[in-house]
């Protein structure tokens, strides 16, 4: 037996056990979820197609993993008005594993996971409160300090610097050195950057995501 499902805009051909990366699901590795908007189930039986779905019919599935989908650059270039501008994105994705096809009105044999309410769409994060806690951030994403851009960033990962503890632990000695090595006419020590380090590991937020937030936070006054 076999199934067409309808997720996150977009549509599978689904069997038990089949594994499909699918849009983002707001659930844990080992949760159950249920795809209630099947468009056609077929089988020994024949096909049945939906107008627009099944009724009855509803596919289950156990979360595998969180995962994110390859890096997709974005470039504009405006020809003679010195403009350019580079954006990078990877999708979040999820991976399921099809557990079950269910007809006519059939419940899953494993309970699938609640789901958690919505925030309200007029909802708007406030100041820095809503910035994600220290434990929740990367300690390798060097980007976080303030004035470590791309092509810095990409310096330093050449030169086995890679995380935020690896900075705190400098010394000004270390300081003038990785100036000279890089080429960073004095940037790290005149932006801090083993202050901002120490603080990501102690819990504070990004210098420049705190400056933005309290920056939109007035705006809002």
């Amino acid at each position: 037996m076999y199934a067409v499902i309808k997720t996150g805009g977009k549509q599978y051909k689904v069997a038990a056990a089949d594994t499909i990366t699918i849009e983002k699901l707001e659930a844990e590795a080992g949760d159950v979820v249920v795809f209630p908007e099947v468009l056609m189930v077929g089988g020994d039986a024949g096909i049945t197609i939906g107008a627009p779905f099944v009724a009855g019919a509803s596919v289950s599935a156990e979360i595998v993993r969180q995962a994110r989908g390859p890096k997709t650059i974005s470039f504009r270039k405006r020809r003679r008005q010195n403009s350019k501008r580079k954006k990078g994105h990877r999708q979040d994705l999820t991976i399921v594993r099809i557990s079950e096809i269910l007809v006519d009105g059939a419940k899953p044999s494993k309970a699938a996971a609640p789901k958690t309410a919505a925030p309200a769409a007029d909802a708007k994060p406030q100041g820095i409160a809503a910035m994600p806690a220290a434990g929740a951030m990367d300690s390798s994403n060097l980007s976080l300090i303030a004035g470590i851009g791309p092509t810095i960033e990409k310096k330093l990962r050449a030169a086995g610097i890679t995380s935020w503890e690896q900075i705190a632990s400098w010394t000004e000695e270390d300081l003038e050195a990785k100036d000279k090595e890089l080429a960073l006419r004095g940037r790290a020590k005149r932006e801090e950057w083993v202050e901002q380090a120490k603080e990501l590991l102690a819990g504070k937020p990004p210098r420049a995501k705190a400056d933005q937030a309290e920056q939109k936070s007035g705006e809002d006054w």
